[in-house]
């Protein structure tokens, strides 16, 4: 089995403690990431592993449910939308629950395959190891927006933080890609301090640079944060311009948010 996997159980598990605190009030609060409730971060994620789960499971099935969500989402709902209505309204515990065992499903159908299996998704194909990665981070960055919502601090990084800072430098060429721009000729190197002493380093490019906190970095990759407001050192015209389009999911492009739009907020 893949480290990948037990680092992506240990984050939805970290979720779900947060998760098993709520109050029944506070599902339906909006948070920091477009006005999205509780219930509509954690439907979001419950879909991505019910898909997810289909495609290490089922690839037959996973290419039935992409279509019926594509034919939908043709009809005019926007994403939260047609997530909202595939869950019939799900919410609040039972929600919790029903996300929780998809979660431990597709944990335990990874946890089967060979290292060089590759899995179908919405975009290209991934090894099981990107792609047990992206649900790790999804989970991540999508956790952010409740943390801030409660006003809470996240329990301190682990290793299994580097899964997303990889997948942050790994995705340099998919922004420009993404958005149809030239992918530049090198890309930044990228140095990270974490808080367990460990140093992450990925050197490419001499002139441009991307150095500081690794929680950070790894925030504005998944822009849950503006880089203006990290402490991130960013030298380059290169490295400028990555912070400013970064973006580590697959989809449409996502522009980061505006600076000071998500933060913790007061308890």
């Amino acid at each position: 089995m893949i480290q990948q996997v037990d680092d992506f159980r240990s984050e939805s598990a970290e979720l779900r403690q947060l998760l098993n605190g709520l109050m029944d009030s506070d599902w339906t609060r909006a948070t920091q990431f477009k006005a999205w409730t509780i219930d509509d971060i954690v439907r979001h994620l419950h879909m991505g592993d019910t898909m997810a789960l289909a495609s290490a499971s089922d690839p037959a099935a996973f290419t039935t449910l992409m279509a019926d969500i594509q034919a939908e989402r043709k009809k005019g709902l926007s994403r939260i939308d047609e997530t909202r209505q595939r869950l019939n309204g799900l919410g609040g515990r039972a929600l919790l629950q029903r996300w929780h065992e998809t979660a431990e499903r597709l944990c335990d159908a990874l946890a089967e395959k060979p290292a060089d299996t590759r899995l179908k998704w919405a975009g290209p194909d991934m090894g099981v190891r990107m792609f047990t990665t992206a649900r790790q981070m999804e989970t991540w960055s999508h956790a952010q927006a409740i943390y801030d919502l409660l006003g809470v601090e996240r329990p301190p990084a682990s290793p299994r933080l580097r899964n997303i800072a990889e997948i942050g430098v790994r995705t340099f060429g998919w922004a420009y890609r993404n958005r149809g721009l030239p992918v530049p000729a090198v890309m930044p190197s990228v140095r990270l301090d974490t808080p367990f002493g460990e140093t992450w380093e990925w050197k490419a490019s001499d002139s441009d640079t991307v150095e500081g906190d690794a929680i950070a970095f790894c925030q504005v990759v998944t822009q849950t944060r503006n880089v203006a407001d990290t402490s991130l050192l960013v030298c380059g015209d290169t490295s400028r311009h990555w912070m400013s389009i970064v973006q580590c999911f697959a989809g449409p492009p996502e522009t980061p948010p505006p600076p000071g739009t998500r933060h913790r907020s007061p308890r």
